[in-house]
């Protein structure tokens, strides 16, 4: 009987980590893998996103922190997995300034502990490091390619652009299948609550519920900068392009290169002299097999957050209009002839430093391995309201954030 190969995923409560697991589990691929999900120790879990494959016999929580390397080392160590798959991470851009240590320790010393576990238990392991355009921040030119120069401009961006290297060096050091994927914004039905998109389609779906009760009081949305422009996708396309950048060549080359690897790092080992990117380039050509790149996920078209308000509102069928300037504009609709506010600014929600433009190149993925999105930015917006819509008219309580 066929082994079946093993994955291990972490942020397996999240969106992504979430996704990927019903990918592989039921999608597809159903009978080729172990998944075994990550999660922090909690007093109150929310297993909410893995109602469908929890039960899975293929399926099994382990507990871990990125900011614990024993912990790392264990599960590794135990499990000894084919692939790890690095979701788990602090995503709050703008939480980032309130705790910036924090999040450099879990988003990019995070990634050194989890290559350090591959490389001590199971060097051959393919590792996947989750990254975000907002390592590029104050941007030269759009769309942004791989080759875009580095200016985050946030504390969380910074720690995703230092993962990225991280990985580089790991890759290059030590010949290991590490590949850092930069994702645009990528959202769905799972996506958090404390999320721009999310609560935007939350709370349409209980403004929605509000006007159709004339006993319940409408409490307008808040938001920030709603002209900020974002490249946004759907979850469950990216996930399919994360497997791909984890399968990029051909296995049994790949053990030849290992080999190859394996007998030039003894050598220079011995002789005192570092190993350099050039010398696994040369190896990679020798042995006819491609180089691991790094590759960036999104959809190639950019929407404001305004944008995304008006959609939402139209899917939900409420009409409005924007009324006013600055911090004192405001989404209004009318019912009997009564202007009610639906979405007002809180200063609270602007950034200390915002990044207004973000639009990706995704033409490499595409050409080199084959990856097809299918859920554009209308089709995102109107399964999230939707949902959010049956969830609220499900729910006796009415959401409020």
């Amino acid at each position: 009987m066929k082994r079946k190969k093993k994955v291990l995923i972490t942020g397996i409560l999240g969106q992504d980590g979430a996704n990927m697991a019903e990918y592989l589990l039921l999608g597809q691929k159903k009978e080729d893998y172990k998944v075994y999900g990550m999660m922090r120790r909690s007093a109150n879990p929310n297993f909410k996103n893995t109602h469908k494959f929890k039960n899975h016999p293929n399926f099994e929580f382990v507990v871990g922190d990125l900011t614990d390397q024993n912990s790392l080392d264990n599960i590794v160590e135990s499990i000894e997995p084919d692939y790890f798959i690095n979701f788990a991470a602090n995503s709050f851009v703008g939480v980032s300034w309130d705790m910036p240590l924090h999040v450099m320790d879990t988003n990019a010393s995070g990634v050194i502990r989890c290559l350090e576990a591959i490389r001590k238990f199971k060097k051959e392991c393919k590792f996947y490091s989750a990254g975000s355009s907002e390592e590029w921040g104050d941007v030269d030119y759009s769309p942004q390619d791989i080759d875009h120069k580095i200016k985050p401009r946030s504390p969380y961006g910074a720690s995703k652009a230092a993962a990225r290297h991280i990985v580089k060096v790991y890759r290059e050091s030590y010949g290991m299948y590490a590949v850092h994927g930069i994702l645009f914004n990528h959202e769905g039905t799972k996506r958090g609550e404390e999320f721009v998109t999310r609560k935007i389609t939350k709370n349409v779906a209980r403004i929605k519920k509000q006007l159709s009760d004339p006993e319940l009081k409408i409490v307008p949305m808040e938001l920030g900068n709603l002209d900020a422009k974002r490249d946004w996708s759907d979850s469950e396309d990216f996930v399919k392009g994360v497997w791909l950048m984890l399968n990029q060549e051909d296995s049994e080359r790949r053990g030849e290169f290992n080999k190859a690897f394996e007998e030039l790092w003894e050598h220079y080992k011995n002789h005192g002299v570092a190993l350099g990117g050039s010398d696994i380039e040369g190896i990679a050509r020798e042995s006819a097999i491609p180089l691991i790149k790094d590759y960036i996920l999104s959809s190639g078209e950019t929407h404001s957050i305004r944008e995304f308000v008006e959609k939402a509102f139209s899917y939900a069928e409420i009409s409005g209009e924007w009324k006013g300037e600055d911090l004192e504009e405001k989404f209004i609709t009318k019912v009997n002839k009564k202007e009610i506010t639906l979405v007002k600014i809180n200063p609270k929600f602007f950034r200390p430093a915002e990044v207004e433009l973000l639009l990706g190149d995704c033409t490499p993925i595409k050409k080199e391995l084959g990856w097809k999105p299918k859920i554009s930015f209308d089709k995102l917006v109107r399964r999230m309201v939707e949902f959010d819509l049956n969830e609220q008219a499900s729910n006796s309580q009415v959401y409020c954030k």
